[in-house]
């Protein structure tokens, strides 16, 4: 078995891989032996006939294919890893000889990681963010706390249908006179004003009494998801059956006690305060880690491959896909629902895939040049921290932690201390 490496442009290698005429002969009675059963032979029962006659009556090659799918994934990580190339694409393989009694030729093409020329990562100008709380601010929060704990009252007979309030509904909608799929539905609630239904619709209600009738005409937005629908008129011949309106509690030291672990509305308002401060700034650090590490990306030069830029777009497909297959949602269904297809979804995300890359590359160039290291302590104490989220015991965990598992848990945390490096020595102006 050997390899030879062949540097491309932009980050590009390809790797040519030798397997022994041996070894792909190995792999063709593999093949054989895979597909056999499945091939009739005349005086032979079914999966009994020989390889050579096999071969004989549909080629040399008839078994070709499945050999070398065989021994690509087989060789293909051992020798790439024998370069001592750092490879961060999915290769392209293209078979170079591929015959009989002779050895097996492939190549793979692939991105290597691209070395980066730094810039000044330290004292990076940031704008100065604001994380003034003000009267205002606790007001409205407040305020959501109250909505949250609103409850909903008949409205007084003869009551019109204001914004905010809360309806159940019959309608029945057709275009040109004509009754379309889901557009019926009888004993609807609907909030008004939060534009759960087409634009327009909810407006046209409000003034409309219970047990009033109105004709709403819309048009349907031109990317609608029933594309049958989309961009046509159509009217709604609604009902209302009843309305409710939202009731706000008192703000008073018993809504405090109701909402909060505080006695007192004093007590519950600078509580609030407190947490709105902390969130601006948590929120301030992460505009400032955000646009120190951007402009340190600016100021850094990388030729980053589109491979790369491919492969980590297919991950964050793979991901997200699993997120929502964690929901019940089937990633064919999202992409049938949004109008999109794998391949659009790919190319749409390449930009936040460039990004990613990006920002993991100068990150980690930081963390070499200033050398930093994961003492064995900081290690332990991560490990611990995981197992404590996910209520596991360390040292079962620490043992199922495979050499490289640990060495990118290292890596991460290497790069965790580069941003923290970034952002605690930029300047506020």
């Amino acid at each position: 078995m050997s390899v030879k490496v062949e540097n491309l442009e932009h980050n590009m290698v390809k790797l040519t891989v030798t397997v022994p005429a041996d070894d792909f002969s190995k792999a063709l009675t593999q093949a054989y032996n895979r597909n056999k059963k499945n091939i009739s032979i005349p005086g032979f029962r079914k999966g009994h006939a020989p390889q050579q006659l096999i071969e004989k009556m549909y080629g040399t090659g008839v078994f070709y294919e499945d050999a070398a799918n065989i021994l690509i994934p087989q060789t293909y990580p051992e020798e790439a890893e024998s370069t001592g190339l750092e490879i961060v694409s999915r290769p392209e393989f293209d078979i170079e000889q591929i015959e009989k009694g002779k050895d097996f030729i492939y190549t793979a093409t692939a991105a290597v990681k691209p070395a980066v020329e730094l810039g000044a990562y330290e004292g990076i100008e940031v704008k100065k963010q604001d994380v003034t709380v003000t009267d205002e601010d606790v007001d409205a929060e407040i305020k959501k706390e109250q909505e949250k704990n609103s409850r909903l009252v008949d409205a007084e007979e003869g009551a019109a249908v204001e914004n905010g309030d809360t309806i159940n509904l019959d309608y029945s909608g057709s275009i040109d006179g004509v009754k379309f799929d889901g557009g019926t539905a009888e004993g609807q609630t609907l909030v008004i004003g939060s534009n759960t239904f087409i634009p327009g619709f909810e407006d046209q209600l409000v003034g409309v009494k219970a047990g009033e009738e109105k004709d709403v005409k819309v048009t349907f937005p031109a990317e609608y998801h029933a594309k049958e629908l989309a961009g046509k008129d159509a009217v709604f011949a609604c009902k209302i059956n009843k309305i409710q309106k939202k009731e706000l509690p008192e703000l008073n030291d018993e809504f405090a006690q109701d909402v909060s672990e505080f006695d007192t509305m004093d007590e519950y308002r600078e509580s609030v305060k407190s947490n709105l401060v902390s969130d601006k700034e948590k929120a301030a650090k992460n505009a400032k880690t955000n646009e120190a590490v951007d402009k340190l990306i600016e100021s850094s030069k990388m030729d980053i491959p589109d491979a790369m830029v491919a492969s980590q777009a297919e991950q964050m497909y793979e991901d997200f896909a699993r997120r929502l297959q964690s929901q019940g949602i089937p990633i064919d269904m999202y992409l049938q629902y949004q109008g999109s297809t794998e391949a659009k979804f790919k190319e749409d995300i390449k930009p936040q895939a460039l990004k990613q890359i990006q920002e993991r590359l100068v990150l980690e160039a930081v963390a070499e040049k200033a050398d930093i290291k994961i003492s064995d302590e900081d290690f332990d104490a991560e490990v611990k921290k995981i197992a404590d989220q996910y209520k596991m015991d360390v040292d079962k965990l620490k043992e199922s932690m495979s050499d490289y598992e640990k060495d990118q848990l290292k890596k991460d945390m290497a790069v965790q201390k580069a941003v923290e490096l970034v952002t605690d020595s930029a300047k506020e102006v």
